[in-house]
Formats: C-alpha cells, sequence, structure tokens
C-alpha cells in the first residue's frame, strides 16, 4: 500500500523516522530494502531520499555501515552535549545538533537540569514507546540564576512559584534573609543551592518587585521575566550627568556644518529621544540635496567607558505598552543626543543628491552639525502632506514624494510589503487601559521609512565596496535570510482554504505573490491571521558580520545606521564606517560577531517583553467585560485549545478544550484543526466563532473563553 497520504514526507521527518527504527531495536543491523519495506517506502523518490539520509547518519556518526548497505545503528552509550527543553511534567528533551534528533530525559535523571541549560548527557538504549533516552551527567552552564514570580508564605516557610512554563520546580525561601519574604508579593528570586535529595532549589530573594496585580510590579516583572534591566545604577547616571551639552568651536570645526539648512524631525506624539532629522537643499539644475542626519552617540559614549559597556549589555531600547526602557540614560537619550528643535546638535549624516525619480547622483558620509528648525509628530507631517499647507509644506510634500517613488521601486524589486495590525492602549495616570486602537501608518511613517532604508542600504553599498579583492571588511549588517521552505509550504497550503494561492503562474516570485496576497487580504477578517502566519514563515532578521542580503527588504546590502540612541548596532556601524572613512584597515571580526550575536538575543527578548505587557493590558482591559459576547476568528490551534482573536478589538484568549464538550476532540496538526470523534465538527485556524469571556487573570495574563454554542 505504501505511505499513507496523509504523511508528508521531508527530509527531517525521515531522519527522524530512521533514528527512532534503529534506537527501538539498537543491535538489530538492517539494510537499505528492510528499512524501506519497515518505513513504508515505495516511490523511487522517497527510496532516494532514505539512501541520502542513510548515509548522512553515517557522516554524523549516528549509523555505521557495517558492510555495503547494511546498517548498525551506534549511538547507544555515546555522550552528547544539548540544551535542556523542559516539559511541564517536569521531564526533558534535550535538543542536539550531536544527536540528530530530540533525546528524552526523564524527571529523575535530569540532576537538577532546568530549562535552556547547556548539558552532557549520556545516551542509552530506547526504552518502549519512547524516542532515544539518556541521563545528564553535567551542567555545562545555567541558563539563569534568577527567577521570577510571586511569594507563597505559611507560618513556618515560603516558596517562589515561577511565572515561567518552562520552571516546574517551586523554589523554597527560608523565611529570615536579608529582604523581607511578603505573601502575595513579585519578587526576583535567585537559586543558591540544591541539595541532592531535595525536591526543590533553595533560593535568595534579589530584589521585591510589589504586590502581585499593582501596574508597576507587573511591569518590572515582565522585564525581569526576560532579563532586562529596567533602571540604571547610580553609577551610570552620574556618569551620563557628566557629559556636558556644550559644543566646542574646535569640535564645530572638524564638522560639516548644516546649520543654515532646512532641517526637520519627524516622530512619534510622544517620543522624546529623536535619533533622525532630514534636511533638504534645492539645487540650481534642478536637482535636490538630501541629508539624513543621525545623532552623534559615539561622540559622547567613548569605547571602554562604563556608559559604553552598559549600552553593550542592554543593546538596545525596550518599548513597553505604556513607557520606553531606553538603552541609554535620560540625560543622553532626551537631552544631549536627542535631536531636539533650536538647539544646535552633533551628528553623523548620510547626504544625498537626487532628482525627481529619486535617482541617486552622488553621495556622502560624514560627521556633521545640524540646527533643526521644527518638530513634526507623525500626524501634524500627516495633516501638512494632505492638505499641502502648513509650515515647510513644500519641503514635506516633495519628500514624500521621493519617498513613495522609492517604496514602489524596492516593491518593484521584491521587498514585501508588511505592515501588521499593532494594538495600542489608551492609559490614565495609573496606568489603566481606558480603549484599545490601531496604530495608524501613513504616508508620513512612510517619508520617514524610506529615508532610514536609503541611508542604512548606502552606507552598507559604501562599506561593502571599499573591499578589495576577495577580503570582506568587517561590518554589522542586519541580514534576514529566505524563507524556510517547509514553513512556506505550511503557510501556502493554509490559505488555500481562504482561496489565496501563492505563485499562481510562472515568473512571479515568491515575494511578489506574498505581496499580492497582502494586498488582498487588507480589510478582510483573515487579514490579521494571514499576516501573521506570513510573518512566521519568514526568517528572523539578525544581525551578522556575515553579510547574506535583507530577504524581506530585497536589498543585498543591508545595515542599521540610523538609530544609535536605542540600538547598539548602530553605534557599531558608526565607529566601523567613521573608521574606514578615515582610511583604517579591516577589524578583528569575532568581538562585533559576539556582539552581533548578543544583540539579536536581546531584541528578541525586547520583543518578547512588549507583546508580553500588551497581553497584560489586554487582560487588565477585559476584566470588566466577563459574561459578555464576542465575534472572533480563530488565530491558533493546539492539542489544548482554542485561541481566538476578538474581531472588535484585536485582542486574543483561549477557548480550553476541556471547555468545548459537546464531543470528544482530536488535534489534527496537518489541518490546524480540532477535530470531534462522533459528530465530525472541526474548529479551524480562520474559522469564524462567537466566545464568551468567561474570565481574566492578570498574573498569568490569561483569558479564558468559552465558545458561544448555535443552539
Amino acid at each position: 500500500m505504501g505511505r499513507p497520504k496523509k504523511s508528508r514526507l521531508t527530509k527531517k521527518s525521515l531522519i527522524q523516522e530512521v533514528i527512532d527504527l534503529f534506537s527501538a531495536a539498537p543491535n538489530t543491523p538492517l539494510n537499505y530494502k528492510q528499512i524501506a519495506a519497515k518505513l513504508s517506502l515505495q516511490h523511487g523518490a522517497h527510496k532516494q531520499l532514505l539512501n541520502t539520509v542513510l548515509y548522512e547518519l553515517v557522516d554524523m556518526q549516528l549509523l555505521e555501515e557495517i558492510y555495503r548497505g547494511k546498517f548498525k545503528f551506534r549511538f547507544q552509550g555515546a555522550y552528547i552535549q544539548g540544551t535542556v527543553d523542559m516539559t511541564a511534567s517536569g521531564s526533558a528533551y534535550i535538543i542536539s545538533n550531536d544527536a540528530g534528533t530530540d533525546v528524552f530525559v526523564s524527571r529523575e535523571n535530569l540532576m537538577n537540569a532546568l530549562h535552556g541549560d547547556e548539558v552532557k548527557v549520556y545516551v542509552f538504549a530506547r526504552r518502549k514507546g519512547r524516542k532515544m533516552e539518556g541521563e545528564v551527567v553535567e551542567i555545562i552552564q545555567r541558563a539563569r540564576e534568577t527567577f521570577v514570580g510571586t511569594i507563597e508564605r505559611s507560618e513556618r516557610y515560603a516558596f517562589l512559584v515561577s511565572d515561567s512554563k518552562n520552571m516546574p520546580f517551586d523554589i523554597f525561601l527560608p523565611l529570615y534573609q536579608e529582604k523581607p519574604v511578603k505573601h502575595g508579593y513579585r519578587a526576583i528570586v535567585r537559586i543558591v543551592e540544591w541539595p541532592k535529595r531535595a525536591k526543590n532549589p533553595v533560593g535568595e530573594i534579589v530584589e521585591l518587585l510589589g504586590k502581585a496585580g499593582e501596574h508597576e510590579s507587573e511591569i518590572h516583572t515582565i522585564m525581569a521575566e526576560f532579563e532586562l534591566p529596567y533602571h540604571f545604577t547610580k553609577e551610570v547616571e552620574e556618569a551620563a550627568e557628566d557629559l556636558s551639552d556644550l559644543i566646542s568651536d574646535q569640535e564645530i570645526a572638524q564638522r560639516k556644518d548644516f546649520r543654515s539648512v532646512t532641517c526637520f524631525t519627524i516622530d512619534p506624539e510622544d517620543a522624546k529621544d529623536f535619533d533622525d532629522a532630514l534636511s533638504i537643499e534645492y539645487l540650481e539644475d534642478g536637482r535636490y540635496r538630501i541629508g539624513v542626519h543621525i545623532a552623534d552617540v559615539t561622540h559622547y559614549v567613548k569605547p571602554d567607558s562604563i556608559l559604553e559597556k552598559e549600552a553593550q549589555r542592554r543593546a538596545t531600547s525596550v518599548y513597553l505598552v505604556d513607557r520606553v526602557v531606553p538603552m541609554l540614560p535620560e540625560k543622553l537619550s532626551n537631552q544631549v543626543c536627542s535631536l531636539r528643535p533650536n538647539e544646535d546638535k552633533l551628528t553623523f549624516s548620510a547626504v544625498f543628491e537626487m532628482d525627481d525619480q529619486a535617482k541617486v547622483y552622488s553621495e556622502w558620509f560624514g560627521r556633521t552639525i545640524i540646527h533643526s528648525q521644527r518638530r513634526y509628530s507623525y500626524e501634524e507631517a500627516q495633516q501638512v502632506i494632505d492638505s499641502s499647507e502648513g509650515d515647510l509644506n513644500r519641503e514635506l510634500t516633495l519628500l514624500n514624494t521621493l519617498a513613495q517613488t522609492m517604496r514602489q521601486q524596492r516593491f518593484k524589486q521584491g521587498a514585501i510589503a508588511f505592515d501588521r495590525i499593532e494594538l495600542k492602549f489608551k492609559i490614565d495616570e495609573q496606568g489603566k487601559p481606558l480603549g484599545v486602537y490601531e496604530r495608524q501608518h501613513g504616508t508620513a511613517n512612510e517619508l520617514i521609512e524610506e529615508f532610514m532604508l536609503l541611508a542604512n542600504r548606502k552606507v552598507a553599498e559604501w562599506v561593502h565596496r571599499q573591499e578589495k579583492g576577495s577580503k570582506a571588511r568587517t561590518f554589522v549588517y542586519r541580514i534576514h535570510d529566505k524563507p524556510d521552505p517547509e514553513k512556506l509550504s505550511n503557510f501556502t497550503n493554509f490559505i488555500q482554504r481562504f482561496g489565496y494561492v501563492v505563485n499562481p503562474s510562472e515568473g512571479e516570485s515568491t515575494s511578489h505573490s506574498i505581496n499580492r496576497i497582502l494586498d488582498q487580504v487588507e480589510g478582510k477578517p483573515e487579514q490579521n491571521i494571514i499576516e501573521t502566519l506570513a510573518v512566521r514563515a519568514m526568517a528572523k532578521a539578525v544581525y551578522s558580520t556575515k553579510n547574506i542580503g535583507h530577504y524581506g527588504l530585497s536589498f543585498p546590502h543591508y545595515t542599521h545606521f540610523t538609530s544609535p540612541i536605542r540600538r547598539y548596532p548602530d553605534m557599531m556601524v558608526h565607529r566601523l564606517l567613521h573608521a574606514y572613512l578615515e582610511g583604517a584597515k579591516s577589524f578583528d571580526v569575532e568581538p562585533f560577531e559576539r556582539q552581533c550575536k548578543h544583540a539579536s538575543f536581546q531584541e528578541q527578548q525586547a520583543a518578547m517583553a512588549e507583546r508580553a505587557s500588551i497581553k497584560y493590558k489586554a487582560v487588565e482591559f477585559m476584566q470588566d467585560k466577563v459574561g459578555m459576547v464576542f465575534d472572533g476568528i480563530i488565530s491558533g490551534v493546539t492539542d489544548w485549545g482554542l485561541y481566538v482573536e476578538i474581531v472588535e478589538n484585536k485582542i486574543e484568549g483561549m477557548v480550553p478544550i476541556r471547555e468545548i464538550d459537546d464531543d470528544f476532540y482530536y488535534f489534527d496538526e496537518s489541518e490546524y484543526s480540532l477535530i470531534g470523534q462522533r459528530k465530525g465538527r472541526a474548529f479551524r485556524l480562520g474559522d469564524a466563532v462567537k466566545v464568551l469571556i468567561n474570565r481574566t487573570n492578570l498574573v498569568k495574563k490569561q483569558i479564558d473563553m468559552l465558545l458561544a454554542m448555535d443552539e
């Protein structure tokens, strides 16, 4: 009969099947035909793939070819190194490149290893019905030393109950320690010991964050959970305060002076750190000189200084639902470096000579001084663009025209037009959410985006052109890999149920096809889900010294030059660019690559903290709506329930599978569905449903829903 149609064979899935087959009987050798028969492989293409997989597993030293075409499992009794992926029950899987597959470790064999720890594991034969199994013999490196949660205290003992789903153990807290052990308080706790026979680790309180459920406590808890600092030390603050904002004549003499040129900033209404400004000059030949002026942070933050080390450690500003936690102290981010109007400011600039078609004829990079005449909010700039009236309306209209031309050119070249819905909350002085709305994204936003993209791209291209022979110059790039084929295939299969097709005709690239779909879904109920899944199909953009281009923007060379107040990689770019402009040779790549990885990780942590803060406010906003019914769209399907996004406000909650009691439902991963065994009713990703808000939990940031079933 061959393989069932439902099981889609990929190289990754076949590797897993072969390993499972051999690890079930590790002492039994099998030849190629026996393996194909046991795995029900009959198609020629499948057999050819099996042959490739077998020899790759030999190269990986997971199989041994005992003689031509006959293989034996050689992994039993080996040691591997990997990362702990903890389950809710306290057991774990070890993710390892050494093994080529996940290795199961029972709770009793974990040696107190926790989620994310790097460990050494002894692998032994698979038990019946399980994958490869092992035992942790050494904890090489802990993923984290501190944990965040809520203190539960009785008369004789206390524990910290961690917020993390990946921390299955409560941390025992001695009642008498330096910081008070307060019941119902949020806290950061450090594990100090874990006695051999003890079920729970012992911890000490590092910091009390406040009472559970209070706004400030929960925001600080979110930052601590993602190990992001939310305040500066006294030493860092003092170092910032010691900086002078006076600009000497000697410093001005070393820079190109743009103070007499028309210059302005456009930023969000509530912004205080103005990274970038635009200037414009009208040239006699009908062209324009456009300046992209960026705060010269590295003039003030010197290498090896305490401010430099703090910026390196943080790597990014964090944008939470109600505040910005800056990378640099306020004296720098909001005052000295911020390009505030009617003040002379030091900048690092990219200046372009352009025509009406946005063609760049010449470029110049260097250190400058500017004087911004006007600070616009996006809303104010949008009004000027729409009405062609107001201050600098001629300049804004021209820059908007150039920006739209550049934008159209980008999409024509294959850039992807991701513009996802972003939730914002109206919040009172106590932090209580009064309303929810979608962030507006108009042509004023696109004006700034396009000129920042231009500067970032041109800086990267200039550095690339300086490379001599085959030797690359050390530089920091913003890279974005091509989509993962399997994820893209899953996305393609899913959107077909809505009538959308990726690559329906020859000659249309994947990126152009995705753009077409994103245009088609705009304003439709399924828009947010399809946009979310499209983003998930893409690789994540990261920082790297190894340039592979930026797939999403369709740029072969791209960097981040335009936001050094809030991103440390931009500071690295400024230093490297300045050095190369001065004729310096290339630098040792290793420290830059190490910092790129750290910055990419911190960026991901900051994004997760931002999402957690939005989720917290969403739960708080829905607290007084318990019992109300809303129209929703199924935005996620798992074996534990349905995630549903409310159409009205884009807030997401969950319907637990135990609460869908009209049938016994099972999870069909390939169909993104929960399907009833008796009646066959299916709940699929993207389906419209009505939901009732059943309960909210602020501390866990959960909204529990019930399906409002049709009568």
